[in-house]
């Protein structure tokens, strides 16, 4: 069994039994639990009905922008032909390369947090989809990581794109702010990101499409929050 801190235990006590708790109020026991000495990040988890009427099992992959921003600081490296490395070097990208890039990456030294490339160089990249795929790093046109216009691709990360996959199990995770953040920002954040996830349901999944939604803060406990 796993060793619980003391401090954690002394959220337990914060437990609710009201089942007909608002998101809001959820959201205010969220930061009040949020009592260590950093900027904890508020976060979602959810578990969607992944079976469909026609077959197969409906996986999701998207992004979601949220209107204040997930709070988390993204390091973002472009891969691009030399002949945009400038372009690359003052939309804001941490790291710029090209050919020399991929050796660095190939060599596993990966120091960045999001990759964007350009189209001509997916098909080099493409070779190093072991390195970059378990990291969650290969660039992915449906994700806004593959694009030619890398000024607009890189200010949509750092105004607070956030990327929403489901596993096998249709369980799907993702940071909606930071403590720091009011409850009204977080609770702007939680709407959109719920009724985005709502419109990528498809026609083939019948019933309830969202099965359970949880809040909690990286270092807090979680709270269910009943959603259909």
């Amino acid at each position: 069994m796993k060793k619980r801190s003391k401090r954690y235990k002394s959220l337990l006590k914060n437990q609710i039994k009201d089942k007909k708790i608002g998101v809001k109020d959820i959201l205010d026991l969220v930061k009040k639990n949020s009592n260590t000495k950093f900027d904890e990040s508020i976060d979602i988890s959810l578990k969607i009905n992944l079976k469909q009427t026609k077959g197969g099992d409906f996986s999701l992959r998207t992004t979601v922008k949220l209107p204040n921003g997930s709070g988390k600081k993204e390091k973002i490296a472009v891969l691009c032909e030399p002949d945009k490395t400038s372009e690359a070097k003052n939309s804001g990208a941490e790291i710029v390369g090209s050919d020399d890039l991929i050796e660095k990456i190939a060599a596993g030294k990966i120091n960045f947090t999001k990759l964007l490339c350009t189209p001509p160089m997916m098909s080099k990249i493409g070779k190093h989809g072991k390195i970059l795929g378990p990291k969650g790093l290969m660039p992915n046109p449906k994700l806004g990581t593959v694009s030619n216009d890398i000024t607009k691709a890189v200010k949509e990360i750092k105004s607070g794109l956030v990327e929403i996959k489901n596993d096998k199990d249709g369980n799907l995770a993702s940071t909606i702010g930071r403590k720091s953040y009011t409850t009204e920002k977080l609770l702007e954040n939680y709407n959109h990101f719920i009724e985005s996830l709502k419109k990528e349901k498809p026609d083939t999944i019948k019933g309830e499409f969202i099965k359970n939604i949880f809040l909690t803060s990286s270092m807090g406990i979680s709270y269910k929050i009943g959603a259909k």
